[in-house]
């Protein structure tokens, strides 16, 4: 099992990059690979990757497959000498580890379709063994890769694309020793977290594919059936980062995708939530560290949505207002807020979020605790107790506010919202520890919620348009029509969030004991 990190470099940082490597003793070598797949790109499709590799005079087949979260990935070499013409590929050679059994039966559902090179690469890599200041003397391969991916040269019009990217690989140790010095090069060198591995930067090539779409969350993958504190935490970060990593890498290189951004805010969404209310499964060991993670979240999540919640309020508030008789009327001329609005790249790449995902990372890779230490999480039966308080909690609040919604002042409001989403976010991140017979319990909860989620986002989306339209108003007075068509909806839009809230209450909790 290979743990690493993976970083792009800032093309005016590689001299630093390659300067600070050079302090200490290493290792240059030519890599020369090619990258085969089946004609529809089978293996592509489930993560795999199976590729010859000329080392310097020595050739090694490989293969790699993702792991159980972003750090971990399965990966077996075998040596094949210094022939001096290339080896012919043969999945054969991986017969009897995990990565290749697994790549033997895709390739056997495929139907025996024939494998072909799709792509190639031509990288100088540099390399340098770190040993890691602390208990364990955690040793880490440094390895700097600049270079070339290309299309196969047998493909119309060969396209190429450039390589400048650190990998920190974890060779013996704890973990956390590979995070230290993976944050501390990420923040001198202002370097960020890439999941875009050389085959898929060839796939992206042959596809002609510049945008790839944007990466949805996914229920938690609990590997125990019966998980301790920490355990549930891992689960549950990890899936929060499995939505979080791929859309932060793309828009860290320069995607301004909409529906990038907008996953990305709700896998933070997400994150929060399990930062919040999953905090007390493991307060012993001091490795789930919500205090100092979540500051650069919500600065994160703000700056993305600073000037997208604007934009998207506009786009649904136009045509409603047009139909109502509105004067033709844009609200968002004159406003500066773009020009004081970082760009989506520059606020993934902030070091303080690039450091905080590398800590959120670290912390998913970590290791079970000892049954007997003193820093060991709550076990199984501990964790269910206060999970299932948690629920019955939100859930029991929201009730009440439901019920007094209209009463309340725009904040509370607001707050309702927000706890509306930890409750559904919550529900869904632990819905698998609780069912057992029925399957579907925590899905007809979650369904329950959506008229209230509805309600309560149309409300909202109606209070930043209302906001944004008075700020308008100063500029110019045809934006009156708007702040008084909004302001005109408000009570009927808080009773109908009453009625939904209302409604909850009927919503078979999936969590109770039967």
């Amino acid at each position: 099992m290979e743990i690493e990190f993976k970083f792009c470099i800032p093309a005016g940082r590689l001299k630093a990059v390659e300067a600070a490597l050079k302090r200490g003793a290493v290792v240059r070598t030519r890599l020369q690979a090619r990258y085969f797949d089946t004609a529809d790109q089978r293996l592509a499709a489930h993560g795999m990757v199976l590729r010859l590799r000329k080392e310097g005079p020595r050739w090694v087949q490989t293969v790699k497959a993702t792991g159980d979260n972003a750090l971990h990935r399965l990966e077996h070499n075998v040596d094949l000498g210094t022939a001096g013409a290339a080896p012919q590929i043969d999945p054969q050679r991986h017969q009897g580890t995990p990565v290749g059994d697994r790549l033997a039966k895709l390739l056997a559902d495929g139907s025996g379709a024939p494998l072909v090179e799709r792509q190639s690469t031509d990288i100088v890599r540099l390399t340098r063994d770190v040993r890691v200041a602390g208990p364990d003397g955690a040793v880490v391969e440094m390895a700097l890769d600049v270079g070339k991916v290309a299309a196969h040269a047998g493909t119309a019009g060969q396209r190429e694309s450039p390589v400048c990217e650190l990998e920190l690989e974890l060779k013996r140790g704890d973990v956390q020793g590979l995070v230290s010095l993976a944050r501390r090069w990420s923040q001198q060198h202002g370097l960020w977290f890439s999941t875009v591995s050389k085959a898929e930067r060839g796939a992206r090539l042959l596809a002609a594919q510049e945008t790839v779409e944007a990466v949805k969350a996914e229920a938690p993958r609990f590997g125990a059936q019966h998980p301790d504190g920490r355990s549930v935490q891992q689960a549950v970060v990890a899936s929060c980062l499995a939505q979080m990593l791929p859309n932060a890498s793309e828009i860290a290189a320069g995607s301004t995708d909409e529906e990038q951004i907008h996953q990305l805010r709700i896998g933070i969404r997400r994150l929060r939530t399990a930062l919040r209310e999953l905090a007390e499964l493991d307060t012993a060991s001091g490795l789930f560290d919500a205090a100092n993670w979540e500051p650069p979240l919500v600065e994160a999540f703000r700056a993305l949505g600073a000037l997208r919640d604007r934009e998207q309020v506009v786009k649904l508030a136009q045509p409603r207002l047009s139909k109502a008789g509105a004067p033709d009327f844009d609200p968002l001329a004159g406003d500066d807020t773009a020009a004081h609005t970082p760009s989506p790249g520059d606020v993934v790449r902030a070091p303080a979020f690039q450091n905080v995902l590398v800590s959120l990372i670290g912390f998913t890779a970590a290791k079970p605790a000892e049954a007997s230490s003193e820093s060991a999480p709550i076990d199984a039966d501990a964790a269910h107790r206060l999970l299932r308080e948690h629920l019955r909690h939100l859930h029991k609040q929201v009730r009440r506010d439901g019920k007094r919604f209209e009463s309340l002042d725009a904040e509370s409001q607001h707050r309702v919202r927000k706890r509306l989403k930890r409750l559904r976010y919550l529900a869904e991140f632990v819905a698998p520890l609780f069912e057992k017979g029925d399957g579907n319990a925590a899905g007809r909860y979650l369904k329950a919620l959506r008229p209230a989620q509805d309600a309560l986002g149309e409300f909202n989306d109606e209070a930043v348009a209302l906001a944004l339209y008075r700020e308008a108003a100063a500029r110019d007075a045809r934006a009156w029509f708007a702040v008084g068509w909004f302001s005109s909806r408000r009570a009927a839009g808080a009773s109908a969030c009453r009625k939904a809230l209302e409604k909850i209450g009927d919503a078979p909790r999936f969590w109770k004991k039967s």
